[in-house]
């Protein structure tokens, strides 16, 4: 019997400990290095990656899960799927080209993150703009979305994944490499040609990744891991009859070549007897979003094939109760046999942090309740030899682990009886506002008296140079807090008069004292901790750090009631306070698994209802609490939306209704999809949204005008994403669109996002030209 069951990890995170890819990344943009010292840190990133997962006991090592942006796009790359705007003639691609799809060609400037979404600066003096960037399925990972055209070829154009596993091969690791598998690839792209589907491609794409796979194959690779999570959504039956397709060409292409068939982040669902009865010579499955499937999938899966089973959590922080998986698995290994069982987290493990060693400064307790990638390794190893060799083989960690649980489950530091008191005394009338939308208008009107067509922005203004350096310089101690804030208000007061100045209505105070929406407030309330080495990868070179959520949330003192009382002080105008929702920061959190993030999501509600009603008790008459995530938390399956809008909405009800009628609550949202979630939209009940719209034209607002909203609505008429400026003659022309959808005391007039990415120099002019567009608007609805 061999000391360990097969132990896999799907994949790891590539920016390395100390994200030297993304340093490697931006030296190179910059021309700072060459070529040659980006690949050569990028094999370094890789020998070291494979030499950390062979320590600490895995035994099913992943190739080709290394990528330079994103392994959407290697694929896009592999198969030749390059839209001509890029200027590719065939043949292999280089790093020219592969850089300019992720980024744009002979852009200036690297690509950012605004209200927490990913974007790009898309348009450029000359070049070409970078591909479409949008979520991975329901993480905070974004992948470039493959294009593909009317009259579509593919041809092989990478060899990226041979390379790697000749490479690791030439270190002594006998890997098991990765490919996005074809169906979940052309799922994931799109079309300009609206009457292309991407499946009627499978056809031409097939033999690239015949072609690939027969190369790994001669290269002495026995399996591969194929991944197709578009197992775990809504498919109909052409998507079916596609992965019957793929896999019985493969199959008979290539009977020797062993494939994996990887499904995550949920259940197989109504897929399940696809799932089962494809010719593939293994299945992975999420067992920790899905746990339930597993007697399922037990009852249906042929004799020979053989499971992975996704027990250790790849999206979240959370050290594993092992004696607990172990008594789930166990039975299966004795009705299954050895041969036929592999140990593998839920899902790749690039969505964690890498070491948990790094992090010095964590409280002690919290840190002996969690596990990053590093540590996954380890737990996964512990599964596998206790499952091969008994429990006693490895007492010791079996003990920990189990000692860890408890100490976690019985923690004050978790549990905070005085949360739990205020949750359970939550009442249905705490959710509503006092009065109708109409009635609040008539209130609100008369309190402000604003022209038509009011002018604002959605929060924050240029965080420059000189700012990041402030704040850097007091976070180390090199300046004092009096100093620091000294400067903090200087810069808010030369924000605040520059508004006046330039004729907005409703001004922000630019929000120069906070580092990110999220972790600004996370760090004021209790039930929050912050890493400082806790990275993952957004996209690119762009990673987060997010907070984890460990315990009950309660606000211990106001948190941004100082700095709203000293901006109003500046100026007669209204003065918006500025507050991120609870269902933003819930979304991009790593969150508690001991309770349903609804229950969470509640606690940050009640905490953020405070600081609402203390703003408005310090004068506050326009509160915006942002949702930029609300849609992003939406869950794979479209059965289970309901169920999730409804504690989203009721959340954002909970911290927003505790203000009186005269009180104008403002909300945000950043993203482009509105029609199917409109209702829940409306339900928030706030008194203004503003959106995201100038790229589309105001077709978002096709929802708003079908559905008849009778709220207010700013929609974006400057595109924060791009440094272009645009004229008074294009922000007037998005707004007289706006007035064929909406009536015209419904509109507000305001950038896309907030401004905190951009330079001063793009932001003046665009304002500028924004108040002056308005002035033309009013001018023609007289």
């Amino acid at each position: 019997m061999s000391s360990s069951l097969p132990v896999a990890t799907l994949g790891t995170p590539r920016i390395g400990p100390r994200r030297e890819l993304k340093l490697a990344l931006e030296s190179y943009w910059s021309g700072k290095s060459t070529e040659r010292d980006l690949l050569d840190t990028a094999a370094a990133l890789r020998a070291a990656n494979w030499a950390r997962q062979k320590a600490r006991g895995v035994t099913v090592i992943p190739s080709n899960d290394f990528s330079f942006y994103d392994q959407v796009m290697d694929i896009s790359v592999m198969v030749g799927a390059i839209p001509e705007i890029y200027g590719w003639k065939g043949g292999p691609v280089g790093l020219a080209t592969y850089f300019a799809m992720a980024r744009g060609a002979q852009s200036e400037t690297e690509p950012h993150t605004s209200c927490g979404h990913a974007h790009h600066d898309h348009e450029h003096s000359h070049g070409a703009p970078a591909q479409e960037m949008t979520k991975w399925f329901d993480t905070n990972y974004h992948y470039m979305v493959p294009e593909f055209a009317t009259g579509q070829r593919f041809a092989l154009s990478s060899l990226k994944a041979v390379d790697e596993y000749r490479e690791a091969k030439s270190l002594g690791y006998d890997t098991r490499p990765v490919l996005l598998g074809p169906v979940t690839y052309l799922k994931l792209g799109k079309s300009k040609d609206a009457s292309l589907d991407p499946l009627s491609l499978l056809g031409e794409l097939l033999p690239v990744y015949i072609d690939v796979l027969r190369r790994l194959s001669a290269n002495g690779a026995e399996w591969v891991q194929i991944d197709e999570p578009c197992l775990v959504l809504d498919l109909d039956e052409a998507a079916r009859d596609a992965l019957r397709r793929t896999y019985a060409t493969i199959a008979h292409a290539l009977p020797q070549l062993k494939v994996m068939l990887t499904t995550y982040f949920g259940g197989l669902g109504d897929n399940l007897d696809t799932a089962v009865t494809l010719p593939v010579a293994g299945l992975h499955l999420d067992l920790v979003r899905a746990p339930a499937q597993l007697e399922e999938v037990l009852a249906k899966a042929p004799r020979g094939l053989v499971l992975s089973l996704g027990m250790i959590d790849g999206r979240n922080i959370w050290r594993a109760n092992l004696p607990a998986l172990l008594g789930r698995l166990e039975p299966v290994v004795a009705r299954r046999g050895t041969d036929h069982v592999q140990i593998a987290p839920s899902c790749s493990l690039l969505h964690t942090p890498i070491d948990l060693d790094l992090e010095t400064d964590l409280d002690s307790d919290l840190k002996s309740w969690l596990a990053f990638s590093v540590q996954k390794m380890g737990e996964l190893s512990v599964l596998g030899k206790a499952l091969a060799g008994g429990r006693d083989s490895v007492r010791d960690a079996l003990d920990a682990s189990a000692a860890a649980a408890a100490a976690r489950k019985a923690s004050p530091k978790v549990h905070d009886a005085a949360v739990a008191a205020r949750v359970a005394a939550v009442t249905p009338s705490m959710t509503d506002r006092k009065s109708p939308f109409a009635a609040r208008a008539k209130l609100q009107r008369e309190r402000f008296n604003l022209p038509a067509f009011p002018t604002t922005t959605i929060g924050s203004f240029p965080q420059t140079a000189e700012v990041r350096k402030a704040r850097s310089a007091h976070a180390k101690g090199l300046i004092s807090d009096a100093d620091y804030e000294q400067f903090l208000r200087e810069e808010t007061e030369r924000t605040v008069r520059w508004q006046e100045e330039i004729g907005l209505d409703v001004l922000v105070h630019g929000e120069f004292e906070r580092n990110d929406m999220v972790q600004y407030f996370g760090e004021q309330l209790a039930g929050f901790a912050f890493t400082k080495h806790g990275w993952v990868q957004s996209y690119g070179s762009r990673c987060v750090r997010p907070p984890i959520l460990f315990g009950d949330v309660s606000r211990p003192q106001p948190m941004t009631v100082g700095w709203w009382t000293y901006s109003q002080s500046l100026t007669v105008r209204p003065m918006k306070g500025m507050l991120t929702g609870p269902v933003t920061i819930l979304n991009w959190s790593f969150v508690r698994d001991d309770i349903p993030r609804s229950a969470s999501c509640r606690q940050i509600a009640l905490a953020i209802r405070d600081e609402v009603i203390d703003l408005e008790k310090a004068g506050a008459a326009m509160i915006q609490i942002d949702e930029a995530a609300l849609r992003e938390g939406l869950p794979l399956r479209k059965s289970e939306w309901k169920g999730y809008l409804d504690w989203a909405v009721g959340s954002f009800r909970l911290c927003a209704s505790g203000v009186t009628d005269a009180t104008q609550v403002h909300t945000h949202m950043c993203y482009s999809e509105f029609n199917d979630i409109i209702d829940a939209i409306a339900a928030m009940d706030a008194d203004v949204i503003s959106i995201e719209t100038s790229r589309s034209k105001m077709e978002l607002l096709d929802a708003f005008k079908t559905y008849r909203y009778p709220n207010e609505i700013g929609p974006g008429v400057y595109d924060i994403h791009s440094p272009r400026v645009p004229e008074v003659g294009e922000m007037t022309s998005l707004m007289k669109l706006a007035r064929l959808q909406l009536a015209d005391e419904q509109l507000w007039i305001n950038p896309d996002c907030g401004l905190k990415t951009r330079k001063w120099e793009e932001v003046r002019p665009a304002l500028v030209n924004m108040v002056e567009a308005a002035r033309h608007v009013r001018a023609a609805a007289r």
